[in-house]
C-alpha cells in the first residue's frame, strides 16, 4: 500500500507515531486514538489516529465527556509536542464518548492492523 502523499515513512517514524501515540493515550480526558483517516502508513501496520509528515504531526482523538473540548486539545497538544520540537502539532476531536460508552483504542494504535470502527445507522 502507497502511503498518501506528504506521509513520512522514514527511519524512525515508526518510533516517532508509536511514541506520539502512547503520549495521546496518557491523557486523562482522551478515550481512545480514532480511526479513520489520521493515520501513520508504515510497513505491515498503520497507527490510527496519529499521521506523522515531514512538516506536521495530526492527531484525532475520542475525548471522554465533561470537559471543554478546547481544553481537551490543549492537554493532547500539550503532551506531543515535546516529541516534536519545531512541528506544527494539530488536533482532531472525532467523536466524544459519553460515560459508559467508551470506545476501545484501534488495534493501529498498539502496533496491529488498524481497522475503520463499524458505523451504527
Amino acid at each position: 500500500m502507497t502511503p498518501p502523499t506528504g506521509v513520512r515513512e522514514k527511519p524512525g517514524v515508526e518510533g516517532l507515531a508509536d511514541r506520539v501515540a502512547r503520549a495521546v493515550q496518557g491523557c486523562p480526558d482522551v478515550a481512545s486514538l480514532a480511526g479513520g483517516p489520521v493515520a501513520t502508513y508504515l510497513a505491515g501496520r498503520t497507527v490510527a489516529g496519529v499521521a506523522v509528515r515531514d512538516t506536521e504531526v495530526e492527531v484525532a482523538v475520542v475525548a471522554r465527556y465533561g470537559r471543554p473540548l478546547a481544553e481537551i486539545a490543549a492537554e493532547v497538544r500539550a503532551a506531543v509536542e515535546p516529541l516534536v520540537p519545531g512541528l506544527p502539532v494539530h488536533i482532531r476531536i472525532d467523536d466524544i464518548a459519553l460515560p459508559g460508552q467508551e470506545p476501545t483504542a484501534p488495534e493501529g494504535a498498539e502496533g496491529g492492523q488498524a481497522d475503520r470502527p463499524e458505523t451504527g445507522g
